[in-house]
């Protein structure tokens, strides 16, 4: 449906290369000029607009092509610069494109949480210490300025904690899931009695069993590893190259009662990955205290 927002193109535009062909998003085939994008599907900026506004909003910052080929996926990857140009993408949209790509890196490759005190976003400096000092809180001489990364709450208790603070009730939920989640045996092994859930060996991301392997790969680090013994998926098949398929050499790993810690900024300065910041807000250089968690406005 047409709206007093609906974007068309210049035709005299000789940076774009036009065509008319049926979009190949939505599959209209009305008489209009179209753009070709870069893997050669037909585009309007309306149908390109929203397309890649619901992959934001399904927590993706990677886009791609949705057209049909053969009764299969394009799935061409379209760079941000290329979708910008090719949606006229107004200020606005650029602005909230931009926000939220961040946002969406900073979750997947940041542990942070929002200080209730001053709602500043806070990344912890050491990964195993539950007691977390918001310098943002300390700046601005609040009365509490120590709080609980696990249950949220001002922090109660002397020294540090790995496990709990002393608040009533404060305790990961994540591991009673691992304590009482059903047993299964392992489609395709002879693998039985194994639990149904495990926390990823790498990241600590919660995984329930639902493939036809007994590997598995990680959703967030992207590790394979193995649903039985829990080692890296390498090193399991290493240790029975005949028939990793079926067993392991190593017993059935117990119920988990630790989440392992993943150090995501680790792996992103292996990786070389930078988080894309908004251009339109300037980035604030966190503040970092020793033995101290830090914070860092978002």
């Amino acid at each position: 449906m047409s709206t007093e927002h609906e974007k068309r193109f210049d035709p005299a535009d000789t940076t774009l290369k036009f065509v008319r062909k049926k979009d190949d998003i939505t599959g209209d085939d009305d008489d209009i000029i179209r753009v070709e994008m870069s893997c050669g599907h037909a585009v309007d900026p309306n149908s390109l607009t929203g397309w890649c506004r619901s992959l934001l909003d399904q927590g993706s910052v990677k886009f791609h092509c949705p057209a049909d080929v053969d009764g299969k996926k394009c799935g061409k990857e379209w760079t941000y610069v290329e979708i910008r140009r090719h949606a006229l993408l107004t200020d606005d949209e650029q602005r909230m494109f931009e926000e939220k790509m961040a946002l969406i890196a900073a979750k997947q490759f940041c542990e942070y949480k929002e200080c209730p005190g001053c709602k500043s976003y806070v990344e912890r400096k050491d990964l195993t210490n539950l007691r977390v000092l918001c310098i943002i809180c300390r700046s601005m001489n609040k009365a509490t300025t120590e709080f609980c990364w696990q249950c949220m709450s001002p922090w109660k208790g002397a020294g540090t904690s790995s496990d709990r603070c002393e608040n009533p009730g404060c305790a990961d939920p994540r591991l009673k899931i691992l304590e009482e989640c059903i047993v299964k045996d392992l489609p395709g092994s002879e693998i039985k009695n194994c639990p149904s859930i495990r926390a990823c060996p790498t990241c600590g991301v919660m995984i329930e069993h639902k493939t036809m392997c007994k590997f598995v790969v990680c959703i967030q680090c992207h590790i394979e590893f193995c649903f039985a013994c829990l080692e890296i998926g390498t090193v399991c098949k290493a240790s029975k190259p005949n028939a990793w398929y079926k067993d392991c050499t190593k017993p059935i790993a117990p119920r988990q009662t630790k989440v392992p810690v993943w150090s995501q900024r680790g792996q992103q300065r292996q990786a070389s990955f930078r988080a894309p910041v908004p251009p339109h807000i300037p980035p604030i250089p966190p503040q970092v205290l020793p033995d101290e968690s830090w914070c860092v406005m978002l």
